[in-house]
């Protein structure tokens, strides 16, 4: 048996109009990409529907699953590969009725062994951990330590992803504990060198 790679899960930022879908070009083709979030916040459906467009038509192109964050209406409406899911933003049960056998479905479970496990037990592909680290991506109320990660894989099979703050400075803390995918925001979109450059780090650091 050998482990799987950890992969990268990237996450939009809020703003994803203007020039953000050629960016999002770059970004994947400068290495391997497992997933793409399309968190956006206060835009009306069919607004957010537009905006998804390009970038869905990206994510397709290069064979990255096109998740929605909270929104399992937009996510059926668009016909995304998945939803992510807040504490507050549903039932996966409910999430699955409306999207089907193959859409993947990620909780977000904080630092909570309990909730995890809920979530597993709801039906859930995969459990988000964190915030790891310091993040401005979004207001962290829950610090999480690199050793949940590690029971969740002596436990578990559900794939785990590690989120909050991460950087390719800080990411090999969490890889090594069992991230089984490393979702980042700020990590690459505000990289001084630009996104291209980060995830081709990000790329590197996790073909080990």
């Amino acid at each position: 048996m050998t482990t799987p790679q950890c992969q990268l899960y990237l996450i939009s930022p809020l703003e994803v109009g203007g020039d953000f879908p050629a960016v999002l070009a770059a970004a994947l083709a400068a290495g391997p990409v497992a997933a793409f979030q399309f968190r956006v916040k206060g835009v009306e459906q069919h607004e957010a529907a537009r905006l998804a467009e390009p970038l869905q038509a990206l994510c397709f192109a290069h064979d990255v699953a096109f998740i929605v964050n909270d929104d399992m209406a937009l996510a059926k409406r668009i016909g995304a590969d998945g939803v992510h899911l807040g504490q507050g933003d549903g039932d996966p049960k409910e999430a699955r009725r409306l999207l089907g056998l193959d859409a993947q479905i990620g909780v977000t479970c904080h630092a909570s062994r309990h909730l995890a496990m809920e979530a597993g037990e709801a039906g859930a592909d995969y459990v988000a951990f964190g915030a790891f680290y310091p993040t401005a991506t979004k207001t962290v109320e829950h610090h999480a330590d690199p050793e949940i990660l590690s029971w969740w894989q002596g436990m578990f099979e559900l794939p785990c992803v590690a989120i909050g703050g991460i950087t390719t400075d800080n990411a090999k803390a969490l890889v090594d504990a069992g991230a089984d995918f490393l979702a980042v925001s700020g990590g690459v979109w505000n990289d001084p060198g630009g996104a291209a450059a980060a995830v081709a780090r990000f790329g590197k650091l996790l073909a080990g």
